[in-house]
């Protein structure tokens, strides 16, 4: 089993930034995939974000390229998503999500989902 909790979320002005986290436990994170779902009201829950704990490598959705970064700690065993030049259509519940075997984007293939954090674009 994999707990995971995230935090970061809030309310912040077009054009601002957050970083999202989510701190992940119960097992190491050596052969998973990490990702950042996002769910807005009356919407299906999309992918935003995802890395290989091991290797670092990332993809990202279109709608997010080039403002959004994913990371990861070691350490902490913490990923990020560090959420830049944020638009009013970033207003969701960003949830954080873990698969083992293999990197996608269908939040159907994720084993373990955290609880979810409200980020909220002001325009």
């Amino acid at each position: 089993q994999v707990q995971l909790v995230e935090s970061g979320g809030g309310l912040v002005q077009a054009g601002g930034s957050l970083r999202l986290s989510c701190a992940a436990s119960g097992r190491t994170l050596a052969n998973y995939y990490m990702a950042w779902f996002r769910q807005a009201p009356g919407k299906e829950r999309e992918f935003v974000a995802a890395i290989r704990w091991t290797f670092g490598s990332t993809r990202y959705a279109d709608s997010v390229e080039g403002r959004f970064t994913i990371s990861r700690e070691n350490a902490k065993n913490t990923v990020y998503l560090q959420m830049n030049n944020l638009k009013p259509e970033d207003t969701a519940v960003y949830y954080c999500a873990a698969k083992r075997l293999a990197m996608a984007i269908n939040p159907g293939a994720y084993e373990y989902w955290g609880q979810g954090t409200q980020v909220t674009v002001s325009s």
